[in-house]
Parts: structure tokens; C-alpha cells; sequence
């Protein structure tokens, strides 16, 4: 089913917030893209198919949703704000839409049902959590709006300002590609922050899977102190690593200082340590961490 409109995209949300007496709220990240080609190139990006099961969180009033619903065998719709959840609801029966799946929940307290691709203009606020509850499942292909503040830390290279816990902890994960940006002219109300488009691919690497839990430990650890050498750092956040004895962790560190690379690593600051240093440090630490 094609939906016909000749109506921008901004005049069409305009209508809709006034036709139900809807005032958005900024502190839920509710706001909503009115940029009719911007909408077209986010869709484009994620090559939608009549096989595509895909994944919309925060679907808002449909702006996404029934745009997706066109090119796909079925569209799984979440939104927890029921009036808004309800308006969306109002909108898919009135066109006619069969193969769209409406949930109104809380997308981090629910689990997802099948799909093998997931296109959202997410809510700014749960980016992290729901990033990573997304990679715990099998899919394809992620095309997702986030503050770009967020994204760059997504996407820093190793020893620049935007190289983080969270560049570190999505490294093994996933495969990220920066797309576009959007201006808040490209949103109502208007955000006072940029937002880009993101693309993810999983990734399975094996070893780090036998580690992650070492290396979400370590990653936490360190990179609360980001320009300190890592074995200062290790020190400094003990408690994380499950120890409260300064000097028992200090002993440790000194024993597999033995090893030269192991050396190196803990003596170079955190911020020019590469996944593949805080790796290798998993292996080396795990029988320490509690």
C-alpha cells in the first residue's frame, strides 16, 4: 500500500499534533523529523525488501513507521507513550496496514519479537542501554538516529577526545559507519543538539566473547581516569576489579609486569590503549577479577 500525501512532512505532523491536541515534550526526546528527505535517504540506507522484519523503537506518530510499513513483509512498532502509541494506532487502521505489530511498552523492558533489521530515530535518553539490549540479538542491519555527541564517542578513533568506555565496549561487537547529520531544523520542536545516522552490522569475534565479562570489567576500570597509565588507573579503580587492597592489586600488576607486552600495556595511558590491548589485559587479569 502506497500512502499518498502532497503535504510536507512538517505540514502533515503540524496537523497531526493539532488534530489530537498533542504538545510534544523535549525532556522524552520527543521530537520528531519533519524533513521529508532526510526521511527518504534514512530509509534508503537501510535497502528495505518485501523480506525485511524489521524493528522501529520510539515510532513516535508513524513518521518512520508507515513509510517502512510500504517496503516490508512486517513492521514490529514500539512506542510507550500510550496517547502518542494511540494516535499511531488511529493512523495504521485508517490506512489499512496488515502486516504492522504495535506495541506499547517499554522497549528496554520488553523483549523483541523476530527481526532481521531495525531502523529508529531512537529516544536520545536510553541510547546506550538500548544499543547494547539490541546487540544481544540476531540481526542484519541497524540504521539508527543518535545525538551526535553520542555517535562520535560510537565512533572515536584511539587517543582523540571522543575515545571511550563506550568505543571500547562496541569495538568487538559491532561494525559502526557514520552516515549523515541532522540538524535540528530537520526536527519539531527543534532540538538543541545535533543528531546523526549510524550504521550497524554485528559482529561475532569469539575471543572476546570468552573474555567480555574480564573486559567490560577492565574497560570500566580504566576508563574512569582516561589519562592516566592503565596500571595507575587499574589502582585507582580497585574496587571495580573486585579488590579493596591497594597493595594487593599493586602486586598483581607488578607480577605480570614480567611479561614485556603486558609492561607496555600498563604503562601507556588509557587513552592510546586499543581494544586489543584491553583484551589482551582480560586474558592476563581474569584469574585476579572477582
Amino acid at each position: 500500500m502506497i500512502i499518498m500525501s502532497n503535504i510536507s512532512l512538517f505540514d502533515e505532523t503540524k496537523n497531526i499534533l493539532k488534530e489530537n491536541n498533542l504538545s510534544l515534550k523535549r525532556s522524552l526526546g520527543q521530537n520528531y523529523l519533519i524533513d521529508d528527505f532526510k526521511r527518504e535517504k534514512i530509509l534508503n540506507f537501510a535497502q528495505l525488501n518485501k523480506n525485511d522484519e524489521v524493528l522501529e523503537i520510539g515510532s513516535g506518530i508513524g513518521t518512520l513507521s508507515l513509510k517502512i510499513a510500504e517496503k516490508v513483509k512486517k513492521l514490529i512498532a514500539i512506542e510507550q507513550d500510550t496517547k502518542i502509541f494511540n494516535i499511531l494506532s488511529k493512523r495504521v487502521n485508517e490506512i489499512g496496514f496488515n502486516n504492522i505489530e504495535l506495541i506499547n511498552k517499554d522497549a528496554l523492558k520488553v523483549d523483541f519479537p523476530k527481526f532481521n533489521k531495525t531502523v529508529s530515530n531512537l529516544p536520545y535518553q536510553i541510547s546506550s542501554p538500548i544499543t547494547f539490549k539490541l546487540l544481544k540479538y540476531d540481526f542484519y542491519l541497524a540504521i539508527l538516529t543518535y545525538q551526535k555527541e553520542f555517535a562520535m564517542r560510537m565512533i572515536g578513533k584511539v587517543n582523540t577526545k571522543n575515545y571511550s568506555r563506550l568505543t571500547a565496549m562496541l569495538h568487538f561487537k559491532v561494525n559502526i559507519e557514520f552516515l549523515d547529520d541532522l540538524s535540528p531544523n530537520s526536527f519539531f520542536p527543534q532540538p538543541k543538539i545535533q543528531s546523526s545516522v549510524i550504521k550497524l552490522n554485528p559482529l561475532f569475534h569469539e575471543e572476546f566473547k570468552r573474555y567480555e565479562k574480564e573486559y567490560s570489567q577492565i574497560s570500566k576500570a580504566i576508563f574512569q581516569h582516561k589519562n592516566k597509565k592503565v596500571m595507575n588507573s587499574l589502582i585507582d579503580s580497585r574496587i571495580i576489579l573486585g579488590h579493596s587492597n591497594k597493595k594487593e592489586v599493586h602486586r598483581f600488576l607488578d607480577e605480570i609486569s614480567s611479561d614485556n607486552e603486558v609492561n607496555n600495556l600498563l604503562n601507556q595511558r588509557v587513552i592510546k590503549t586499543t581494544p586489543n590491548d584491553i583484551l589482551i589485559l582480560s586474558k592476563q587479569l581474569k584469574s585476579f577479577l572477582k
